[in-house]
């Protein structure tokens, strides 16, 4: 599959999206995390003049919104329970590349949500194509497959007016990031609803965090640093009777084109909290990175270390730590500093040079995985402003970036990341279709070389 011509696009700030409604509990649900005054004052994109008919029937509290779940895996099944969780609403089609995940789902999902489910053999879809017929039966669509099939999946259930809740990251090349946005600014046109798995927009402790920080809490905030180290993930052994292209699905995290690296998969959510701090995007960014324990052959083509440098258009600076090495120092935190003080923003606590230190405390028992599924279906049913997309783009964006420099030993700019025109997906999905990194003789495949790699 080969990616479309796009029309350039310049760099996009936090400050131009549309933002702001309200969580439930009275909590705000700052859905880009940089609602000004200014721009909380901004009409909606779409009016309920301009609802299609089909959105219209549903915005009503007591009519019950039909989910259709594509990618049937842990973080899947997760999302459909949170989505099944707030009233009337029923699980009625599910799409997955494999039988077993689907089943596994379904069986686990029917016994958290019983009387929530209703997905007949007729409304199962398996293979690479059953994500279109799954997509046309529901009116909210949780998309949780492997991140390189959401910017296509996201596409079509926006061409087919559907609400979406998509998990991060949303891309991973800079193809998918281009179709997401463009997707995304047709989801305003079409006043639909699209949330994106970047639960700690939702979470109460950051929320004030970043209020306070936003009000000037510390000042002018110049540094950032901002961490995800940890001991790695899952491998499923390679069995003899698979083809390349099931095997890359079954390890899906360790091939770009599925996942784009953990820098991508799992940093994203620091990445993006630090972009959330500067109320910007970084310019641009430079780094290094490699593979020094995790060499076997089972771990793909991904790196097990990435350490960047990014630059804001303000001068500020966010370091950017990300490892999956067992037995090293474990942080999955991010922190900022200031002028007048620094935050512990993970912690939910600031610091200044006069007063007491101050630390977010609540009795209120909130899980951000629950809320932002609250928050979607609550704009959904009162026809509220709501559309994560283009911060979810822009913050996986981010992280692609930092890739690109550490697999190239170069500066990588954002706008000549954002128009890059290498395409890591496959030309065709398939199960005798051959993904573009392919393995050796011995089995290994091809990684990145600084200063010889290109990645823009």
């Amino acid at each position: 599959m080969n990616e479309k011509e796009t029309p350039r696009i310049a760099p996009v700030t936090r400050r131009n999206f549309i933002t702001a409604t309200s969580g439930a509990g009275g909590i705000a649900a700052i859905l880009t995390g940089c609602a000004t005054r200014k721009e909380a004052t901004k009409p909606a994109v779409a009016t309920a003049a301009v609802l299609t008919a089909a959105n219209a029937a549903h915005a009503a509290h007591t009519d019950t919104l039909k989910i259709a779940l594509i990618g049937c895996g842990g973080r899947g099944s997760g999302a459909a329970n949170q989505a099944l969780t707030t009233p009337n609403v029923k699980l009625v089609a599910m799409a997955d590349a494999f039988q077993d995940r689907l089943d596994g789902a379904l069986s686990a999902i029917s016994k958290l949500q019983a009387g929530k489910v209703d997905v007949p053999k007729e409304r199962q879809f398996i293979g690479f194509d059953g994500y279109k017929q799954a997509i046309a039966l529901a009116d909210v669509v949780l998309l949780a497959t492997p991140p390189g099939f959401r910017p296509i999946h996201f596409e079509e259930a926006v061409r087919q007016g559907k609400h979406v809740f998509m998990e991060k990251p949303v891309a991973t090349d800079a193809g998918g990031i281009r179709k997401v946005l463009a997707a995304a600014e047709e989801a305003k046109r079409k006043n639909l609803k699209v949330g994106v798995g970047l639960q700690r927009h939702h979470q109460p402790g950051y929320l004030e965090t970043l209020q306070r920080l936003h009000s000037g809490a510390i000042g002018d905030i110049h540094t950032v640093r901002v961490y995800w180290n940890d001991g790695g993930v899952w491998v499923n052994p390679r069995k003899e009777s698979q083809t390349e292209m099931e095997f890359q699905l079954r390890n899906w995290y360790y091939f770009n084109w599925l996942c784009g690296d953990h820098i991508n998969e799992q940093h994203i959510h620091n990445l993006d909290v630090g972009c959330w701090i500067k109320n910007d995007f970084p310019i641009r960014v430079h780094g290094m990175g490699g593979r020094q324990v995790r060499t076997a052959k089972e771990y793909g083509e991904i790196y097990d270390h990435h350490a960047c440098e990014y630059e804001f258009r303000d001068g500020a600076r966010m370091f950017s730590q990300c490892r999956h090495i067992r037995g090293a120092w474990s942080s999955v935190t991010e922190h900022c500093v200031g002028n007048k003080g620094n935050a512990d923003v993970s912690a939910h606590s600031i610091k200044t040079g006069t007063g007491d230190p101050w630390r977010f405390r609540s009795d209120a028992k909130i899980d951000p995985y629950q809320q932002e599924h609250d928050d979607l279906f609550k704009a959904i049913r009162n026809d509220l402003p709501y559309n994560e997309a283009a911060n979810g783009a822009h913050s996986t964006l981010t992280a692609i970036m930092g890739r690109m420099a550490t697999y190239s030993g170069k500066i990588v700019e954002r706008e000549a990341a954002l128009n890059s025109k290498i395409n890591l997906m496959p030309d065709r999905f398939a199960w005798d279709a051959m993904p573009k990194s392919l393995p050796d003789a011995q089995g290994f495949y091809a990684v990145a070389v600084p200063g010889t790699t290109t990645t823009v």
